[in-house]
């Protein structure tokens, strides 16, 4: 995986095979990020990556400036490998080893982006307690935003709060926000 913009542009970061990820590919990170670009000054916000594996995302965010990034996962190497690479890169990024739904039944800090990429074979039912969770506890900021990233073949346009979703390749991105 690399970083594909801002003061780390281009670096590549090779995660250890062994951890239990699917980072999401450059191709629907770029996409991702030319939207959010259009939204949001990085350097203004704060961001919740959860079930963040690698901490593609946060690292993502941390390179174009955003120094309020917390990272949320249940695996021990996947955290340990995030804080290894926030430090080799001097990234303020906080990470947090818990069970990501856990962590937002407690949590009550809000954030302006929420990004969550959970294990592609969740049913339906798993996917939707994240945007239930986010919203029934306040977790976003006025102009927040809650980005789920799923596979192609689950939809989740019938949930409450749901915006809008796009789609690059195998990924989909479905958006959800404050009404």
């Amino acid at each position: 995986m690399r970083i594909i913009s801002g003061l780390y542009k281009g670096r590549r970061i090779t995660a250890p095979k062994k951890l239990p990820v699917r980072p999401t590919t450059d191709m629907a990170k770029e996409a991702l990020f030319n939207i959010l670009n259009n939204q949001y000054y990085f350097d203004d916000i704060s961001v919740l990556d959860l079930f963040s594996g690698t901490g593609n995302i946060s690292y993502e965010f941390a390179s174009r400036g955003t120094e309020q990034i917390t990272a949320v996962d249940d695996n021990y190497g996947c955290i340990k490998f995030i804080n290894e690479t926030a430090e080799a890169f001097d990234m303020s990024i906080s990470t947090i080893k818990s069970d990501v739904f856990k962590f937002l039944e407690k949590s009550k800090q809000k954030h302006t982006v929420i990004f969550a990429d959970p294990p592609y074979d969740f049913n339906v039912e798993a996917f939707s307690k994240i945007p239930e969770l986010v919203f029934k506890n306040d977790l976003l900021n006025e102009e927040g935003l809650l980005i789920v990233e799923h596979s192609k073949h689950t939809d989740l346009s019938h949930l409450e709060h749901f915006s809008h979703s796009k789609s690059y390749g195998g990924n989909m991105f479905s958006f959800f926000e404050t009404n």
